[in-house]
C-alpha cells in the first residue's frame, strides 16, 4: 500500500498569465515544504504535472527539504497530471454557448472586459475568483453538450485516473507526493468516494492553493484519508482558492 499526497499548486498568476506562481503562491508552497519537514514526512518518489505552476510548487517544497538537509527525490514530470485547458474550452465551447445563451454571452463579455482592465493587477478580484461563466462553460464541456476538437471531459478524467498505473507496483508503505491542480485532485477524491462527475467540480472549487489531500492506494483501490488540508497556512491571508 502506498500513501499519496496530492498537492495543489500555490496561488497562480493572473488570468492573462495563469501558468505561474504569484509571490504569495511561492510562499504558500515553501510553507508546505517546511511543514512536511516539521512532521518528518519523507517521500520515496515525487511527481509533478508538466505545467510551470506545478513544477515551481514542487521546487519550493524540495528547497525546504534541502534547507533542512533532508533528502527529497528527483521530481518526475508526468503530463497526465496536467489540468484541463480552460482557455481552449472558452475558445471552442464558449463561442457556441454564447450563441445559445444570451446570459452567458453577457457574462463572458463582462469577464473579458474586466480581465482587460485589470491586466497585471495580481490582487484584482477577477483574477482570484471563479466566476459564474467559468462554471457554465466547464459544465457544458463536462456534459458534452457542444463539439470541440480538444480533450473531452471523458478523455481528461481517464488520463488522470490512469496515473494510478505509475504508482502501482512499488515498495510497501512508501510516501509519494504529486504536485498538480484542483481538478485532478478532485477526480482522485471522487474515485475514492465513488461520487458522480457533477460533484467533482464542487470538490475542485473548495480546494485551497498549496493544500494537500492524502489517499492510500492498494492496486487500483483508492482510500481517502485527508482532504484539502492546510495546517501550514495559519492566517486567513495565506488561504486562497485561485
Amino acid at each position: 500500500m502506498s500513501t499519496v499526497y496530492l498537492v495543489r499548486h500555490g496561488q497562480a498568476g493572473t488570468r492573462d498569465s495563469y501558468d505561474s506562481l504569484s509571490e504569495l503562491g511561492s510562499r504558500q508552497a515553501r510553507l508546505l515544504g517546511e511543514y512536511f519537514v516539521s512532521q518528518t514526512i519523507e517521500f520515496s518518489r515525487a511527481f509533478a504535472g508538466g505545467m510551470l505552476r506545478h513544477q515551481k510548487t514542487a521546487a519550493e517544497v524540495r528547497a525546504a527539504y534541502a534547507a533542512s538537509g533532508i533528502n527529497f527525490p528527483d521530481i518526475v514530470v508526468e503530463p497526465n497530471w496536467n489540468e484541463f485547458d480552460l482557455d481552449r474550452i472558452y475558445r471552442e465551447i464558449g463561442t457556441q454557448l454564447s450563441i445559445a445563451d444570451a446570459g452567458f454571452r453577457r457574462e463572458l463579455e463582462a469577464l473579458t472586459e474586466e480581465i482587460r482592465a485589470n491586466a497585471g493587477s495580481t490582487k484584482a478580484r477577477i483574477h482570484r475568483r471563479w466566476m459564474p461563466c467559468d462554471t457554465k462553460v466547464v459544465s457544458a464541456w463536462m456534459g458534452g453538450h457542444y463539439s470541440s476538437a480538444g480533450e473531452t471531459w471523458e478523455d481528461f478524467r481517464n488520463r488522470v485516473a490512469a496515473c494510478r498505473l505509475a504508482i502501482r507496483g512499488t515498495q510497501k508503505n512508501e510516501n509519494i507526493v504529486v504536485f498538480t491542480s484542483a481538478m485532478p485532485i478532485a477526480i482522485w477524491t471522487g474515485m475514492a468516494l465513488d461520487i458522480a462527475d457533477e460533484r467533482v467540480m464542487q470538490l475542485a472549487g473548495v480546494l485551497y492553493n498549496a493544500s494537500y489531500t492524502v489517499l492510500r492506494v492498494r492496486d487500483e483501490h483508492l482510500q481517502l484519508f485527508m482532504f484539502n488540508a492546510v495546517p501550514h497556512l495559519t492566517t486567513p491571508e495565506l488561504r486562497t482558492h485561485r
